[in-house]
């Protein structure tokens, strides 16, 4: 294990690298995405302070996720396949919870219900990432966000 500091903006992964490494944040906020064909993005996760974040993929296959810092950051950088301290296990449970909810979520929940799935789980960023991050995250547009926070504030 190492620490990295990076800055704002700074991209650790891009897609198509071997041998990915997992980041544990201890400040700052990070995000991992795709981008589709048409120079679409698509926000996979958010990495507050306390959250790991990494490429699913083998360490031996290419990776498919953009990683970068929207804050600046400082990092644990892991090794994937090397032990990791227990104390981890807590956090990687979390991790995998909270991705499986957001696929069984955008498979069948309403963008309101997914939006507030999205504040319950993440906050303390709302004020930290622009809208159309949350949109991309919440699978909708900037457009579609904005009805429906309007929504949620009316109570609705």
């Amino acid at each position: 294990m190492r620490r990295l500091l990076i800055k704002k903006g700074q991209v650790v992964q891009i897609p198509g690298e071997t041998q990915t490494k997992a980041y544990y944040v201890e400040s700052g906020l990070l995000r991992s995405y795709v981008i589709d064909q048409k120079g679409r993005e698509y926000i996979f996760m958010f990495a507050p302070e306390g959250w790991l974040i990494a490429d699913s993929t083998p360490p031996e296959l290419p990776g498919e996720l953009f990683i970068d810092a929207l804050e600046d950051s400082t990092l644990k950088v892991f090794e994937k396949g090397t032990e990791h301290n227990n104390d981890d296990r807590p956090k990687l449970i979390k991790r995998l919870g909270v991705l499986q909810k957001r696929v069984i979520q955008l498979m069948s929940a309403s963008a309101i219900e997914r939006y507030e799935h999205f504040i319950d789980t993440y906050p303390n960023i709302t004020q930290r990432v622009p809208q159309r991050m949350i949109a991309s995250y919440l699978g909708i547009t900037p457009e579609a966000l904005s009805k429906v926070k309007g929504e949620k504030a009316r109570g609705k």
